[in-house]
């Protein structure tokens, strides 16, 4: 079976630093999630992925490497189904997600990068570590599970050092970091009065705030979370919750979703409660971004995500990002 080479995608300088190191020691690395992929990608390694989760898209081109994943979970039914379906098989410890074991075999991965914190975001570690046992070979099996930006940072830091490009990786976290810093220090100058309470929901039927990292983002970009789950996983809230918290500013970006499928499902909310009366409605500050490119992965690109989120809540105090994606309410 011959598998096709991808040419590698220059996003931006940002974004990929260095070429790939001419000293691997994991010279066919297997990739399990797509945050996984990115950050691999950002390190200048990607032509040493042979292989990919079926959600891996980023950066472009990088979907038509084999897949090793698959899902039970068709993720263009409605959301309501798919939080069903997930509460399913979650309480039947079925898993949500397969691995190809003869394509495994076959690809003999050195490296695989994984993770074991949620379930519903990737192949489970027990069905990893159980195909594992019968591969030839022992490759590296390597963890990603980061609650905090930092510990994405630190992922990067460790793909780094399991992949041999310690310096690569040192370099490219420090210019995120740095981008950090500089969103931080224009934000810092705000007065706590001037900071507006955000709503971000990553789920819209049902409600499910944002977690994880994503408090921390708000309050990076100065503002205040209205739900307050910092570090913590995204919980369900009620549609009263909303109501309730009434926030300044709405932020829609679906986990795992585009922002065309987020405006799709919003429908279904504005149905629900008196979405016009929302002080954010009001004052047209109600954002659908993607997700799925921005917030629900700890990549690199949570970076692009705070500063796009900087940039919506103070126009006036922070630096815009590079790229700004269409922000379209």
């Amino acid at each position: 079976m011959t598998f096709p080479m991808v040419p590698r995608v220059l996003v931006s300088s940002d974004h990929i630093l260095t070429k790939e190191p001419q000293d691997m020691s994991a010279k066919r690395i297997v990739t399990l999630l797509p945050s996984a992929t990115e950050i691999v990608c950002a390190l200048g390694l990607r032509d040493y992925i042979v292989g990919v989760s079926h959600e891996c898209d980023y950066p472009e081109g990088i979907e038509q490497l084999p897949h090793v994943t698959s899902s039970i979970i068709d993720h263009n039914t409605p959301s309501r189904e798919i939080d069903s379906a997930v509460r399913e098989q979650m309480a039947s410890s079925t898993p949500l997600y397969t691995l190809n074991e003869p394509l495994l075999k076959e690809l003999a991965p050195d490296l695989i990068l994984t993770q074991a914190l949620c379930n519903v975001c990737a192949v489970s570690e027990d069905e990893v570590l159980s195909v594992i046992e019968r591969l030839p070979g022992t490759p590296n099996l390597v963890n990603l599970e980061p609650m905090t930006l930092t510990e994405v940072f630190d992922t990067i830091s460790l793909v780094g050092r399991v992949a041999n490009c310690e310096a690569s990786a040192l370099r490219y976290r420090q210019s995120l970091e740095s981008r950090v810093q500089k969103v931080r220090h224009a934000t810092a100058r705000i007065n706590t009065d001037n900071k507006p309470t955000v709503g971000f929901i990553e789920w819209i039927d049902p409600l499910f705030n944002a977690g994880h990292w994503t408090p921390e983002i708000i309050e990076y970009a100065g503002g205040i979370d209205s739900f307050g789950n910092k570090h913590r996983p995204s919980e369900m809230i009620s549609d009263n919750t909303l109501v309730e918290a009434d926030p300044d500013v709405l932020i829609v970006a679906l986990c795992g979703l585009d922002k065309e499928r987020a405006t799709s499902d919003l429908e279904s909310l504005k149905a629900r409660i008196d979405f016009n009366a929302l002080t954010a409605v009001k004052n047209g500050q109600v954002y659908i971004l993607d997700g799925n490119a921005y917030f629900s992965r700890p990549g690199p690109r949570l970076v692009d995500g705070l500063e796009i989120l900087a940039k919506l809540l103070h126009p006036e105090t922070a630096a815009p990002p590079a790229t700004l994606p269409d922000l379209t309410r």
